[in-house]
Order: structure tokens, then C-alpha cells, then sequence
């Protein structure tokens, strides 16, 4: 078969665009090559809903970032994701600082975004946890806080439920175009495809090289997040962030949708496209940064640690183009911070593109944009809890005691299109696993539900696929 269009990248500007893709007319695949969809900087960033004061006027970059943050709470609706209009705040310590500010908020004004100067005693009753140094704060109330994890997956859930392709663990190596239409080595398979969308991330411009495409070129930055524990004293009730720099926004400090806080990212640039790895200097930093503005910071309630990497552009601006050397391709590529908030415009601005290029543009009648998220049984009011329970009794079994999460939770994960296939699989669709003890109770009986439901062996249950093998063998006789 060959598709219309695939696109490459399963992130949330991949998974974005193959859902508004997907309410089109057409064969539609998206290839991703990690064990699920978001496996890779979508999953590890900071889920802010950036307001668009900060990006240079009249660059691609703010007029996506401006449209987007306008959709997110629609998008969010429909999809069943978290998300909450918190606002934001730029702090400054004294004159220079506050220079910055003003240079913003004249930004903003030229991008449309509206914000504000705030004196010190309003901050103090905004924000009573921030520094008494803190002199001033540009507050943007169009900014937010979103779950990107669920963003990207239920995008890509719902692009599947409409009735595209989704190929998990499908390393594309190669592309060559014959007789008008690309050819896709991924996976070790053929995948035929008239266009491609090339939205993968740090990789996407060697990509853009197998494909014949322009020369452009991709550098990581990393960046190291902290997030605390629920019953730290610290608080913000809006995203803080400190005077911008040229390395980017800074450390920045803000609750996320579940109630913690969450406190980064660092700025490292990189050369090793796969460095994840975090590091006691870089957590140092995320600690010293933020405390530099919230002083009561525990270090003690820091409960999990991870780093993300941000696709940085040679162009010094988003790359959203139909290629001028090979007729069929679009580039979705550098597209770091803030791509999250601007992944719902760009889809709909490739999908412009695509039709510009001659892809049909006739709409799928049994196509939806809804797509319902999963029930939360420990959300749910007594009442509503007892319904549950008598629909299915899984929903008496708490397999994740920190999050209270259950057995029917877990189970819907695994079942709905484009489902859990791994032990992160489940974590990022039902939670179970997310909490305190980090799955260190729950993993064993999440395996054992992957198993049961998939069909597999025990001991074939990955964490997140490929080679993150959790069971190496059986220590005595029998069997899992």
C-alpha cells in the first residue's frame, strides 16, 4: 500500500500533525522510531503554555507560538488532556533586570500578547513564596500549564482511532523517491508514501539529508528538570521564570497539572544526539536557579530527576517548509521552546502546506477531534466510584497505591488505539507507576496485566521498549 503521507517523528509536533492530517480523506502513517510515541524531548520537557512575548517579531517562531497558545485550551478539551491558564511571571532583581522586562514587554505589545509590569507589593500578594530582592515581574496571563506526555499521546491516539497507521520502533535508515513517490526503509521494512512530514526532532536533519532535501543542521541542548514532592512548603501558583539570556529562559519554577513542582531546565549544548543523562552539576543549578527567586526550595523533596533535549536550529528560527529541492517533503524541524505551545498551529499550518503541494483536502466523515481520556477512579466521587466498581470490578483492584490507579485503568490503557505496550506505555497513559516509590511496588503487577492482556510471555514485558529489558531470566524452575 502506499500512503498519502507519513510523517516521521512521533512526538507532539508529529503526533499533532498526523491528528489533523487524520480528519482528512487519505492514508495517513506516522513512524516513530523509539518503543511508543513520545519518547523522546515531547516527554521530557517543562508543559508550559509559553504566552508569545518572548519570541523576536515577525519571526515563524512567534507567529506560532502566539497562535497556538490561543488554541491550547480548545485543543486540550478535546483530546481529554490537563490543562490550566495559571499565567506566568518574569522576575527582576533591580534596574538591569528590569530593563530586560520592559524590552519584553515591548515584545509582547509587537506580538500581539497582552502583559503587564507588576510592582513589588502586587508580586508579594501573587506570589508570597518569592524573593524579598525580587523588585519587579512581567506578568503575561495567557500563559499556562499543560501534561505534555499526554498532549503527544493522546494526539496520536486520536489520529489512530481516525484511522491512521502508527509504526512504533521503526528507525527510518534510509529514503529514496522513485517514480514520484518516497520509499521508506523503517524498521527494516518498506513504507511507500507520496509526502512526508519530517518532524524528528533532533534527528530531523539528517532526515532531511536521506530524503534530498536542503542542508540544514540540528544542535542538542540539554536541559535537567527537578520535580518535588506535593507536600513541599515552596509554591508558585504561576510559572516564574528569571530574566531571559541568550542560552534561553532560564530555570524556571511552576506547578505542573498533578499538583507538584517542577523546577528547570539547565542549558547544555551538546554533540551526543542520545545524551539524556542528568548530573549532580546540572541539578545543582536547577536547585541554585530557581532558589535564586523562591528561597525555600527543599532539596529534600525532590523526588524524580530527568533531562530533555531541545532541538536547536542553524537557521535561528522554527524550519516549516515545503522543501525547493525535493518536491513531496516538508520540513518540521528545530522547533525547541516553544514548540509545545505551538504544536496545535503548526499542524494546521503543514497541513496548508500539504494541500498547497496537491495532497486532497477533503474531510473524513467519520473522523472526530474528540477523543475521551481515560476515567480517573481516585477523582472520582464516591457515588461515581460505587458505578464504576459495579460496571467492572477491576475497578476495586488499586494495582499503583501511590496514585491510586486500577486494574480497569491500567487495562483501558493498554486497550485503546495506538495502546501501552510497555511498562512506560501504561505510566504515561493511566499513571500507574508515577508516584512516590516510582513503580517500585506496582511494576511487577503491571507486567503481569501487560502480559495477560498482549499475550505475551512475562519476562518479554519491556519498560519502554527495544532493549529496556526488565527480567533477565528465571533465578529457580517453573514458570513467570
Amino acid at each position: 500500500m502506499t500512503y498519502d503521507v507519513a510523517v516521521i517523528g512521533g512526538g507532539v509536533i508529529g503526533s499533532m500533525i498526523a491528528r489533523e492530517l487524520s480528519l482528512r480523506d487519505i492514508k495517513l502513517c506516522l513512524i516513530e522510531k523509539g518503543g511508543d510515541v513520545c519518547a523522546g524531548a515531547s516527554r521530557a520537557n517543562s508543559g508550559i503554555v509559553h504566552g508569545g512575548y518572548d519570541a523576536k517579531p515577525s519571526s515563524l517562531k512567534a507567529r506560532m507560538n502566539v497562535a497556538g497558545a490561543a488554541m491550547m485550551a480548545q485543543t486540550a478539551k478535546e483530546l481529554g488532556v490537563m490543562h490550566e491558564n495559571t499565567g506566568s511571571l518574569v522576575v527582576a532583581f533591580g534596574e538591569e533586570e528590569e530593563q530586560t522586562l520592559q524590552a519584553l514587554h515591548e515584545r509582547g505589545n509587537q506580538n500581539g500578547v497582552p502583559a503587564r509590569i507588576v510592582e513589588s507589593s502586587e508580586l508579594r500578594e501573587m506570589e508570597p513564596m518569592l524573593s524579598e530582592d525580587i523588585t519587579a515581574a512581567l506578568f503575561c496571563p495567557s500563559a499556562g500549564i499543560i501534561c505534555p506526555f499526554t498532549l503527544a499521546i493522546a494526539s496520536a491516539e486520536n489520529a489512530a482511532a481516525n484511522g491512521a497507521d502508527v509504526m512504533l520502533s521503526s528507525e527510518v535508515t534510509a529514503i529514496e523517491k522513485r517514480d514520484g513517490v518516497f520509499h521508506i526503509t523503517a524498521g527494516g521494512k518498506e513504507v511507500a508514501a507520496k509526502y512526508i512530514v519530517n518532524a524528528a526532532g533532533v534527528h530531523a536533519d539528517e532526515i532531511c539529508e536521506m530524503a534530498g532535501g536542503e542542508a540544514f543542521s540540528i544542535r542538542p541542548r540539554k536541559g535537567e528538570y527537578i520535580v518535588f514532592d506535593t507536600d513541599m512548603e515552596a509554591y508558585a501558583n504561576h510559572v516564574i521564570f528569571p530574566a531571559p539570556t541568550e542560552m534561553g529562559k532560564g530555570v524556571l519554577f511552576a506547578p505542573t497539572v498533578y499538583g507538584n513542582m517542577l523546577a528547570g531546565p539547565t542549558a547544555q549544548d551538546i554533540k551526543d544526539k542520545g545524551d539524556k543523562a542528568t548530573s549532580r552539576e546540572g541539578l545543582n543549578a536547577v536547585i541554585e536557579g530557581a532558589r535564586a527567586y523562591v528561597p525555600k526550595i527543599e532539596r529534600s523533596k525532590a523526588i524524580t530527576v530527568f533531562a530533555g533535549l531541545r532541538s536547536v536550529p542553524s537557521t535561528g528560527d522554527f524550519i516549516i517548509e515545503a522543501s525547493k529541492r525535493m518536491h513531496g517533503l516538508v520540513n518540521v524541524a528545530g522547533i525547541e521552546s516553544p514548540g509545545l505551545t505551538s504544536a496545535p498551529a503548526i499542524a494546521e499550518y503543514v497541513a496548508e502546506l500539504l494541500f498547497g503541494l496537491g495532497l486532497p483536502d477533503a474531510a473524513d466523515p467519520k473522523a472526530t477531534r474528540i477523543r475521551r481520556p481515560i476515567e480517573r477512579f481516585d477523582y472520582a466521587t464516591p457515588q461515581r466510584q460505587r458505578e464504576l466498581i459495579e460496571n467492572d470490578a477491576r475497578y476495586a483492584s488499586i494495582v499503583c497505591r501511590c496514585e491510586n490507579i486500577t486494574e480497569a485503568e491500567i487495562v483501558q490503557s493498554i486497550e485503546r488505539p495506538n495502546g501501552a505496550r510497555t511498562v512506560d506505555g501504561v505510566k504515561f497513559r493511566a499513571g500507574a507507576g508515577s508516584g512516590r516509590c516510582h513503580g517500585g511496588f506496582c511494576t511487577p503487577r503491571v507486567m503481569e496485566i501487560l502480559a495477560r492482556e498482549l499475550g505475551e510471555d512475562y519476562g518479554d514485558i519491556t519498560k519502554s521498549g527495544g532493549g529496556a529489558t526488565i527480567l533477565d531470566g528465571r533465578t529457580k524452575g517453573g514458570t513467570w
